[in-house]
């Protein structure tokens, strides 16, 4: 019998011949990445097998199933995330058509072309990561910076349970010399008790003739209120950009890029 007249069968069901172990285990063991065809990695237990020679790595382990959280620096214009992708028409097999308007959704970007380079978390790419992410934390449109897609119902809960207290740190360009009259006016608006705003607080980080940067430390997401801050303050917004979310920051993760969260980072 040739090889084109062997009978192909799904690539879970040779490895759980091959290992030996149950069918189910055999799906973790090739989700997990352990599993070369042909000295391929190959992902997908129903991918079909006939003579190739199929290796499973020798420290394979299912133990390291654990889900994970990306963390995205979002480009300035795109979506946060926390919109649907287009859904796709059952007859044509096409995105339903979009207004051409419509900004990018930031989820687009989760792949591994955009996987930061210099990420040193430790954890290996899979294709089960880009699955099940959830998107927890707005952050505007018009902003760029850190978001957060997460595999793990605690990180999603923590998310949700403490976001309120949890500190955001932005950094606001505005066009011109920050004048210590115009942070005086943001405190003041954070304080006057007549309309009450979300616990925030306010600093000059540098200044210049041409423009200057304030951070913005805000308990809590509040799409809008630095940009509502800076215009009663008579200033003019260049750039907003979120560099922190509560003890996780952004770092140097380039625009457009991911990485994973590391074991030992804690919002």
């Amino acid at each position: 019998m040739t090889e084109k007249q062997l009978p192909a069968e799904r690539l879970s069901k040779r490895v759980a011949q091959q290992v030996p172990c149950s069918r189910r285990e055999a799906e973790q063991y090739i989700e997990g990445g352990w599993v070369r065809v042909d000295g391929v990695v190959v992902e997908a237990p129903q991918h079909r097998v006939r003579s190739e020679t199929i290796s499973i790595a020798p420290d394979a382990s299912l133990m390291n199933l654990a889900p994970v959280s990306l963390i995205l620096h979002k480009p300035v214009a795109w979506l946060d995330g926390l919109q649907d992708l287009p859904s796709l028409d059952n007859k044509t097999a096409k995105p339903h058509k979009v207004r051409p308007s419509r900004p990018e959704n930031a989820r687009t970007l989760l792949s591994p072309a955009t996987h930061f380079a210099k990420d040193t978390s430790g954890v290996r790419l899979l294709k089960r990561h880009f699955s099940h992410l959830q998107a927890v934390v707005p952050l505007e449109t018009g902003a760029s910076g850190l978001l957060v897609f997460t595999q793990d119902w605690r990180t999603q809960r923590k998310l949700n349970d403490d976001l309120a207290s949890m500190e955001h740190e932005l950094m606001v360009s505005v066009a011109g010399e920050a004048s210590v009259a115009a942070l005086d006016k943001i405190t003041q608006l954070l304080r006057d008790a007549r309309t009450p705003l979300p616990q925030a607080k306010a600093s000059i980080s540098s200044s210049s003739a041409a423009q200057s940067q304030l951070r913005f430390a805000i308990k809590g997401a509040h799409p809008g209120l630095a940009a509502y801050l800076c215009e009663k303050a008579g200033l003019e917004i260049l750039a907003m950009r979120r560099i922190r979310l509560g003890r996780v920051a952004l770092g140097d993760l380039p625009v457009g890029q991911w990485r994973y969260l590391a074991a030992h980072e804690r919002f």
